[in-house]
């Protein structure tokens, strides 16, 4: 019905049809006019208290319901919200307001709502809110990062230096960019600088951009509203940024985003706020940024494939990482942290150390995939090695004969010989240390990890006498 078409009722037909409207409502209504008098109850009313109109309209509030308190409303004017009320084995609750008109005290109203329903209502509201609570604690684990300063192996000169930088940028809310080579240790120092800040028992994202096809990275950065697309979740979803909201986001790999994309991400950084694939209004959020690369960004910039106003924009904290043949000083005590690791973990609660000549090689050793081939190379040769000692010829086949990569170029380099050479040192000083008799070779060769016969060989091999 049009407001043209209502004005045009009767007093009468107006005044039925607001009749009808509140007897549509499914809480009991009363009201009362200025001189205290029932005017009008719905059947809800009714339903909830058992009070019918015939008993109750027309008269005193005050004579058919003595405890109500809807005259004190009409007195002092103030709201009342929540009331409890109980009426034989009725229990109720009551909300009461002024009715005013032109600012004139005309009446009351109460809205009453049986306490069944105030429970059921309650019940919902609570497990809603375990639920809640459940979810909350799911995205806290799924979101969690793990790795703290403490799991950063390093020393002077080395990773160490890098740490320190990490702390103190931890303690700011600034974006930081961290840059080094792949396996160097990115995202755990991404982890370990979200571990102290302020923020850390808030969410973590980390987001590799490379792995994201073009098409779908800014719907999973940034989300999207309802009816963007054919196959859109009913009421849209949240993009990775929404799901980071007062925690941290890492961005991986950030050279790799598409130009068109680094302009909106500009804008995130500088505004704090993002807009969803197919919405209008602008969302405002608090998220740390911490992005890395292994790629050289200013070349990126003079091919006009990287945004220069992003990169300063991400560029105010900088931290490099460098690559583990620059800093091979930390090797030493790399190794014993994953040495110790596998010693935890281990079925048979086994420790394990690095023959030095072994740890010679390594320290030889160019290291093309860094801190995680270090870690794949001493996974492979704690599964190789039947003792607790690794020794050359536990490593991965390689190191036998394989290539030393040295920066941008290849330098060919004879691994195989110089592990031999080694081996047969190792081998002649534990011969002299324990002797030529045949127990004396069995504990050197116990020594050594390796079985009498495969000393034999070995002495045969490198032409080792008797000592």
């Amino acid at each position: 019905m049009s407001y043209e078409n209502f004005k045009g009722l009767s007093i009468e037909d107006q005044l039925e049809w607001y009749k009808a409207a509140i007897y549509s409502i499914h809480d009991g209504v009363l009201v009362i006019d200025s001189k205290e008098i029932v005017r009008l109850i719905n059947p809800e009313y009714t339903r909830i208290t058992g009070v019918k109109p015939k008993d109750i309209i027309g008269k005193p509030l005050q004579v058919v319901r003595p405890k109500a308190q809807l005259a004190e409303t009409l007195k002092d004017g103030k709201e009342r919200i929540g009331v409890y009320r109980k009426e034989g084995n009725v229990e109720y609750v009551v909300d009461m307001a002024p009715i005013l008109l032109h600012d004139e005290m005309i009446g009351a109203v109460s809205i009453c709502k049986g306490l069944t329903e105030v429970h059921t209502l309650s019940k919902e509201l609570e497990k809603n809110k375990q639920k809640l609570s459940q979810l909350k604690e799911k995205m806290g684990t799924l979101y969690q990062a793990k790795y703290t300063f403490e799991q950063i192996i390093g020393t002077d000169g080395g990773l160490k230096d890098a740490a320190y930088l990490g702390k103190k940028a931890a303690s700011s809310n600034l974006p930081v960019l961290i840059v080094g080579e792949s396996g160097t240790g990115k995202e755990l120092f991404a982890q370990a600088i979200h571990n102290a800040s302020p923020r850390a028992d808030r969410p973590f994202i980390p987001v590799n951009c490379a792995s994201i096809p073009a098409s779908l990275i800014e719907s999973e950065l940034f989300g999207y509203a309802e009816g963007t697309f054919t196959s859109a979740k009913k009421g849209g979803k949240l993009g990775l940024f929404e799901i980071a909201n007062s925690g941290t986001i890492f961005l991986d790999e950030i050279g790799e985003l598409s130009y068109e994309l680094q302009a909106k991400l500009l804008r995130v950084l500088q505004e704090n706020t993002l807009r969803r694939v197919g919405e209008a209004g602008e969302r405002q959020i608090d998220v740390r940024v911490i992005a890395a690369t292994n790629r050289d960004l200013h070349q990126l910039i003079e091919k006009k494939r990287f945004r220069e106003d992003l990169y300063y924009r991400l560029n105010v904290l900088h931290l490099e990482i460098l690559p583990l043949r620059k800093r091979k000083q930390d090797i030493p005590d790399i190794v014993d942290y994953i040495l110790n690791k596998h010693a935890i973990h281990s079925e048979k609660e086994q420790s394990y150390e690095l023959h030095e000549s072994t740890l010679a090689i390594f320290q030889a050793y160019d290291w093309v995939g860094n801190v995680r081939e270090l870690k794949n190379t001493i996974d492979f040769a704690v599964c190789m090695t039947d003792t607790n000692v690794i020794l050359p010829e536990h490593l991965p086949s390689n190191f036998h004969s394989g290539t030393i990569y040295k920066s941008n170029e290849q330098t060919s380099y004879l691994l195989k010989q110089a592990v031999e050479e080694t081996e047969r040192n190792v081998i002649i000083e534990v011969l002299k240390k324990h002797g030529s008799e045949l127990d004396d070779k069995k504990k050197a060769a116990k020594v050594l990890g390796v079985s009498l016969a495969t000393l034999y060989n070995k002495m045969k091999k490198y032409h080792i006498g008797d000592f």
